[in-house]
């Protein structure tokens, strides 16, 4: 009998535009393993095709607008709704266990011993540094409660995911059973298959500039939230353009008013005909984008999880300048990629040397896929998984 597991995801499921695609893989990988899911988010999304896989949702409310990325008090009135449903679901059905992503745990964590499962913590960050990184409080008190729940929760967990080096440490510090935590990187890129090709996301799909085969393109592709380094980037250009005039810095994604914003500091530096922005793209025209740039970028200042992208430039073997943060250096080094301190000196000098060292690129890029092929691939991704799941038979 195929076990069956309440996957909760307090997100829109599926939303390039805010959903960690780690919780589709998570989902895909867990069903193709031969776990029946009840897959339990937000009304905002597109449904996917997974074999093995429903798709439950609460309401849509699409007056209140998107769910952004990070708390916001949206997510908290849908995180309510999502409980009440979660106690619907387990009334009505048998879970061998349930897998809570990220504040999903909480309610968790309260309804294991009344309905009797098993509990997996999909952990994709600390909460109470999320808090933190958006900017969303500095309220101590508010940052200690979280601290307390997510304390109780790694205590009460049956399995504890990781999704980076740096997060597996911290939950071993202050988790006594280490057995019950495994280390699984957000490592594979699967094509997402949507039920509908019908489009529910309004973003652009055609770049506003034309490529010249004289320039060298300098790609950074992300959110444009305040730890991504966007300023120290910006401010790196202004020092490249002089070494190298034909560079020019292409950033996707962003909210439009973002965008805006990143806009108007390029202006006030005189970067605006070499900094282009294209708003928020599909991940197939990211993809084009990464395939014809000469340099990929992470100027990340804070944090310490490892960004999705870092996996995907490894395997596709793009030069990558990064600043040396933890959220690189417990992955990337420097045999494998241009590693930097996080000011727009020392990027600068990173990008004019990944620019300008067509040896020394080949070798960090060759280097790059060997890494990626030996820690990150698609079968090392299962075989993690496989672990985890036989803990809880």
């Amino acid at each position: 009998m195929k076990r069956k597991a309440l996957v909760i995801a307090p997100q829109p499921f599926f939303s390039p535009r805010g959903t960690p695609f780690s919780v589709y893989y998570r989902t895909l990988i867990t069903a193709e393993l031969g776990v029946k899911i009840d897959l339990l988010t937000y009304g905002q999304g597109q449904d996917v095709d997974i074999p093995g896989v429903r798709i439950k949702r609460i309401p849509n409310f699409p007056f209140l607008g998107n769910v952004k990325i990070g708390p916001s008090f949206l997510k908290l009135f849908l995180d309510v709704l999502l409980f009440f449903k979660t106690i619907g679901l387990l009334l009505v059905s048998r879970y061998h266990f349930v897998q809570a992503h990220e504040e999903a745990i909480f309610w968790g964590m309260f309804l294991k011993p009344i309905f009797r499962f098993k509990l997996v913590y999909d952990m994709h960050s600390s909460l109470p540094e999320q808090i933190s990184n958006f900017n969303y409080s500095k309220n101590r008190l508010l940052i200690k409660l979280f601290t307390i729940l997510e304390e109780k929760a790694l205590q009460k967990a049956d399995v504890i995911i990781t999704i980076c080096p740096d997060l597996e440490e911290q939950v071993r510090g202050r988790c006594s059973n280490h057995d019950k935590i495994f280390l699984i990187e957000n490592s594979i890129f699967d094509p997402v298959r949507l039920k509908s090709t019908a489009e529910t996301e309004n973003y652009q799909n055609e770049y506003a500039f034309e490529f010249d085969i004289h320039n060298k393109y300098i790609l950074y592709a992300g959110t444009l939230e305040p730890y991504q380094g966007i300023d120290l980037m910006i401010q790196s250009m202004a020092i490249v353009i002089k070494k190298i005039p034909s560079a020019v810095l292409v950033i996707a994604g962003g909210q439009p008013r973002q965008v805006q914003l990143y806009r108007k500091i390029a202006k006030e530096h005189g970067l605006e005909k070499v900094c282009k922005f294209t708003g928020f793209l599909d991940k197939k025209d990211v993809i084009k984008l990464i395939e014809r740039a000469d340099v990929v970028l992470s100027p990340r200042i804070k944090g310490n999880n490892t960004p999705l992208k870092i996996y995907e430039l490894l395997s596709i073997g793009k030069p990558i300048v990064a600043t040396k943060i933890r959220s690189h250096t417990q992955v990337l080094d420097e045999t494998c990629a241009f590693l930097t301190d996080p000011d727009a000196e020392s990027f600068a000098e990173g990008i004019i040397e990944a620019l300008s060292s067509k040896e020394l690129v080949e070798q960090k890029t060759r280097r790059a896929r060997q890494l990626y092929e030996q820690n990150y691939s698609r079968a090392t991704y299962i075989k993690k998984m496989k672990q985890w799941l036989e803990r809880l038979n």
